[in-house]
């Protein structure tokens, strides 16, 4: 086989194992951002997380919010549920951050040590 096309193929398989990875991370991510509070099942988002600081600022201690299966849900305490959805966020996307810089390197690695061998 030809050693450009060869090398073509490596790439094209890297490139596609490096996809998949990322979006396996993707998943992980958004499997960890789910917050349960009342029976409710919250994905925990950044509009979310706004809609709570909005309901906040304005003085409300309490609400219903629509939960990921279209329930209403009651709210006691929203500021301390709005804690708790910034807590989720937070791990899940510094996590996410961490497995992605990992597998950058990783990937970069396994690059510098492809170049330095077949030259």
């Amino acid at each position: 086989m030809d050693h450009r096309l060869e090398k073509a193929l490596e790439l094209a398989s890297s490139l596609s194992m490096f996809n998949d990875q990322k979006s396996l991370l993707f998943n992980k991510l958004q499997d960890q951002s789910v917050y349960y509070y009342n029976g409710g099942k919250f994905t925990v988002t950044k509009n979310l997380i706004n809609f709570c600081f909005t309901l906040i600022s304005n003085n409300q201690t309490s609400a219903v919010i629509v939960d990921d299966n279209n329930i209403p849900i009651k709210i006691e305490i929203l500021e301390e549920f709005y804690h708790n959805l910034l807590n989720v966020y937070s791990t899940a996307t510094n996590e996410y951050y961490n497995d992605y810089q990992s597998l950058i390197k990783k990937r970069t690695k396994e690059r510098l040590m492809d170049i330095d061998t077949n030259e």
